[in-house]
């Protein structure tokens, strides 16, 4: 799943980000209004978790645009402004939900779960390739029926592969889409990151390297 933070204070924005990311999410930061619409328009985000209260473009006007140019995008109200009436306003904006600070991270974490769903309701809760099985919901990776410990950022690759079915996914998507776009391209942490998940989900090896590309799934894995 793939979020824009958009808040005013940086070290709260980075909080929520690092929060986020800890539950296998890749998170983008915003910490202006305009900055936050400028990546809002130009990446495709399940879940926007915007204040109202921004510097430059204001959060009511992000919520105003975004939902109303149709798009899948889901809008979450993460503000200070948490009167009844503040919660009205926001959701008659366009917002899908609305969380008021101070708050539970858990409760956030929850929301911003049951926004994405609601992103892409035509996604199958669980995945399936060979004898691999993969529930998004759950967060869990079962081989012929064993469980397989993975980090968020393994299980991050896996669900990209297994979504992509057979096609070959480049190396920068995996990096938009598990890294949030941070990771460097000069350095092995991708790589060194496959290489663990193969070594963890076992043999037959079922990831293949397309050199120069990226990374697939063995396209005889659906006959095995």
């Amino acid at each position: 799943m793939r979020i824009l933070v958009v808040q005013d204070e940086a070290q709260s924005a980075d909080a929520v980000a690092r929060g986020l990311r800890q539950q296998g999410m890749a998170v983008d930061v915003a910490v202006d209004g305009d900055d936050g619409y400028r990546k809002a328009v130009h990446t495709r985000y399940d879940v926007v978790v915007l204040d109202r209260n921004l510097h430059g473009m204001s959060g009511d006007e992000i919520c105003r645009r975004l939902t109303g140019e149709g798009g899948l995008t889901r809008v979450l109200f993460l503000t200070a402004a948490g009167a009844v009436e503040d919660r009205i306003s926001g959701l008659a904006l366009g917002a899908d939900d609305y969380l008021p600070k101070p708050f539970a991270f858990a409760e956030l974490v929850a929301r911003v779960r049951a926004l994405g769903r609601r992103t892409t309701p035509a996604a199958l809760p669980v995945l399936v390739a060979g004898d691999i099985e993969l529930d998004s919901s759950k967060r869990t990776v079962t081989r012929r029926d064993e469980i397989i410990d993975l980090s968020p950022k393994e299980f991050g690759i896996l669900e990209t592969l297994m979504t992509a079915g057979n096609a070959v996914v480049s190396t920068d998507e995996l990096s938009e889409r598990v890294w949030s776009g941070s990771l460097d391209p000069l350095t092995t942490t991708l790589r060194v990151t496959v290489m663990t998940l193969r070594r963890k989900l076992g043999e037959p090896a079922i990831i293949d390297t397309v050199v120069g590309w990226g990374y697939r799934l063995d396209p005889l894995l659906r006959n095995r």
